[in-house]
Order: C-alpha cells, then sequence, then structure tokens
C-alpha cells in the first residue's frame, strides 16, 4: 500500500495556488485513476484505489499547510507504513515553474507544512516531490508569491510538472524503490 500525500491549503480561497501544488497534483491523478475525493479521515479528504496491483491512498490535508504533520502522523501510524510507502508532494520555491525534483530525505528546507510533518513523524527520512513554483517577483512578499495563482504564462510549465509527478508515482507504484524512481525522473 502507499500513502501519497499531497499539501495545500482547504477552501476557495487557496485553490489552484501555488501554495496547493499539491492538491493540483493529486487532484488530476485521482481524475487519471478515475477517483473521487469523497471520504475523510484524520482531518484529510482521501481517495482511495488501485495503481495495477497496487493499493493506493491519495490524502489531502485539511489542517492548513502549517499544519500537516497534524493529519500525516494518524494515516502513517493507522496504517503501519514505511517510509518507502509515503510520499508527500509539496510547493517549492527554489526550483522554477515546471520542475520537479524527488528526494528521500531532507531537511524541511524553510517549507513550514514540511517542518510540521518531519516534526510529527520525528525523522526526515521520507520520501518527497518537490514541485518547482518559481521566485517571488521584485517587491514581492514569499506569502503573497505562494498563495498567487499561476500566471498564464506559467500555467503550461506547471501543468508539465504535474504530469511528470504522475509518471513518477505510477513508476513508484509499480513496484520500483523510490530511490529507483528518483534516478529516472530527477
Amino acid at each position: 500500500m502507499k500513502l501519497i500525500f499531497g499539501l495545500g491549503n482547504p477552501g476557495k480561497k487557496y485553490e489552484n495556488t501555488r501554495h496547493n501544488i499539491g492538491f493540483i497534483a493529486l487532484d488530476r491523478l485521482a481524475e487519471n485513476l478515475g477517483l473521487t475525493f469523497n471520504r475523510t479521515k484524520f482531518n484529510a479528504v482521501y481517495a482511495e484505489g488501485n495503481m495495477g496491483t497496487e493499493k493506493v491512498i491519495l490524502v489531502k490535508p485539511q489542517t492548513f499547510m502549517n499544519l500537516s504533520g497534524e493529519s500525516v502522523q494518524p494515516w502513517v501510524d493507522y496504517y503501519d507504513v514505511t517510509e518507502e510507502d509515503i510520499v508527500v508532494i509539496y510547493d517549492d520555491m527554489d526550483l522554477p515553474v515546471g520542475k520537479i525534483r524527488l528526494r528521500v530525505k531532507g531537511s524541511s528546507g524553510g517549507h513550514n507544512g514540511m517542518k510540521s510533518i518531519i516534526q510529527h513523524l520525528g525523522t526526515q527520512e521520507f520520501n518527497r516531490i518537490r514541485v518547482g513554483v518559481g521566485r517571488p517577483y521584485p517587491k514581492q512578499t514569499v506569502i503573497s508569491h505562494v498563495l498567487s495563482r499561476f500566471s498564464k504564462d506559467s500555467i503550461d510549465d506547471m501543468k508539465m510538472s504535474v504530469q511528470d509527478i504522475i509518471e513518477a508515482i505510477k513508476y513508484w507504484a509499480d513496484g520500483h524503490t523510490f530511490q529507483e524512481t528518483m534516478n529516472e525522473f530527477n
């Protein structure tokens, strides 16, 4: 079984913002798999299904970004999965829009959602997919940048990164280790 977490903020106000790229990616993956986010558990909405022979649960925490660990940790505990069987998808300003980076461990890099997850899980060793959302424009704050929507000239790049995420997750769920997946998609 694989637990796939997409980070974001709940509510219409935050829909399709850069900070919600984790939600956007899971929505497209669910659509691709014919799944619907129609269940709730552990302060999250989720969709459940299969990718090939692998059971997958797509999870969108509803705790708001900075408290993501409060939702992620109960899922990991309940299903008693190892770090190899989870992945967290989240936004990264250090990557340009359209780029993704897979990692098997690492620090939060200043991302408050990841800080919360690391704190609650008690480890930095879990799979993650960092999704580029670019840097703020001059005189734009970090907060206003991540809470803004993708510009018209970057929307195609964002969609390309989401497609890359879907392909990477399918590859991983098809029986490859996350390290192998990282080698294939980085």
